[in-house]
C-alpha cells in the first residue's frame, strides 16, 4: 500500500521548457523579417552577427569590426590564400537599350580626361569591369557625383545592350536621378509592391503574438503550427518601398532598373582567388538548336 501510494504521489515531470526555449520565437523567419523593417540584412548577416560588431548605415545592417583579434589571419589570407568580402550592399543600376543611344548619353556624365569611359574597347566587349567618376550632365569638371564601377553584358548579335552600374548606397539616389534625367526615363515600367510591406501585413494577420501574464507566447493562426513561414525579405535599404523600381523612356527606348539586393556581389582578394572560383563554378552545358 505504501508503494502504491508513493507511485501516485510521484510528481509528473515538468513539461515547462527552459527560459531560452520559451523566449525563442516560434517562427524565426517572421521574426527576422520583423527585425529588418528599418535596416535590411545581407544574406551573410547571421554569420557576421556572431563574429562582428554590427553597425546600421545606409539602410543596411553591416559588420564593422571583428569581435576577436583576426587582423593577422585576414592579412595572411590576403597575402597567401583568399579573403572574401560581402559587398552586396552596393546598389546595382541596370540600363537596357540601343548601344549607340546608351554611349551617346553616358558620354555626358563622364570625361576622357579622367581616364577610362564607358566606350573603352576592353570594357565595351564585356570581358573586363571598368571604373570611373561620374559628373552631372555636361558639368565636368564641376559637380562630381562620385566613383562607380560598371560592366557590359557581352554582345549577342543584337544592337540592344545591357549595362550594370554599381554605386555606393550613399550616392545611389543622386546618380539614379541623373541617369533618369539624361535618358528621359520618367514613366515607371513596373509598379513595385514591396515584400517587406506584405511580410509585415502577413505577420500582423497571421502571426499575432498574445502576451499575457502567466501564459506562454502563442500564435493566433488558422492552421496553427502548419502555417507557412513568411518569405525572406528581398529589398533595398535605400529605396522607398512604395516607389517603382523600373523606368522606361518613350523617346529613347532606354529602360533603367534598380537591381539592388537582387544581384549579390562578393570580392575575393588573394593569390588563390582564381583557383577557388575555378573549383567552385562549373561551366553549364549549352545546347544550341
Amino acid at each position: 500500500k505504501q508503494a502504491e501510494k508513493a507511485v501516485h504521489q510521484k510528481k509528473e515531470q515538468s513539461k515547462t521548457k527552459c527560459r531560452k526555449a520559451r523566449r525563442r520565437h516560434i517562427n524565426l523567419v517572421a521574426e527576422f523579417n520583423h527585425r529588418q523593417r528599418k535596416n535590411i540584412w545581407l544574406e551573410t548577416h547571421i554569420w557576421h552577427a556572431k563574429r562582428f560588431h554590427m553597425v546600421k548605415k545606409w539602410g543596411y545592417c553591416l559588420g564593422n569590426s571583428p569581435t576577436e583579434k583576426s587582423y593577422r589571419a585576414c592579412y595572411r589570407a590576403m597575402t597567401k590564400q583568399c579573403l572574401l568580402q560581402d559587398l552586396s550592399y552596393y546598389c546595382c543600376l541596370e540600363l537596357k537599350g540601343k548601344e549607340n543611344e546608351l554611349l551617346k548619353q553616358l558620354a555626358r556624365i563622364c570625361s576622357i580626361d579622367t581616364g577610362l569611359t564607358f566606350q573603352e574597347a576592353s570594357c565595351l566587349s564585356g570581358r573586363f569591369e571598368g571604373s570611373l567618376n561620374l559628373y552631372r550632365a555636361d558639368r565636368y569638371p564641376e559637380d562630381m557625383l562620385g566613383p562607380v564601377t560598371f560592366i557590359w553584358k557581352p554582345r549577342d548579335g543584337s544592337e540592344n545592350r545591357q549595362l550594370w552600374i554599381w554605386v555606393h548606397p550613399a550616392l545611389k539616389q543622386d546618380i539614379l536621378k541623373e541617369l533618369k534625367a539624361i535618358f528621359q526615363c520618367s514613366e515607371p515600367e513596373e509598379i513595385y509592391i514591396s515584400e517587406p510591406v506584405t511580410a509585415s501585413v502577413q505577420e500582423e494577420k497571421q502571426v499575432e503574438v498574445v502576451t499575457s501574464l502567466g501564459n506562454k507566447r502563442k500564435k493566433e493562426d488558422k492552421e496553427g503550427e502548419k502555417a507557412v513561414p513568411v518569405k525572406k525579405i528581398i529589398g533595398d535599404g535605400t529605396r522607398d518601398p512604395f516607389q517603382s523600381y523600373s523606368w522606361i523612356s518613350r523617346t529613347t527606348g532606354i529602360a533603367i532598373s534598380d537591381r539592388s539586393m537582387e544581384i549579390l556581389r562578393y570580392r575575393l582578394i588573394g593569390p588563390l582567388s582564381h583557383s577557388i572560383l575555378t573549383e567552385t563554378l562549373k561551366a553549364a552545358s549549352v545546347q544550341t538548336v
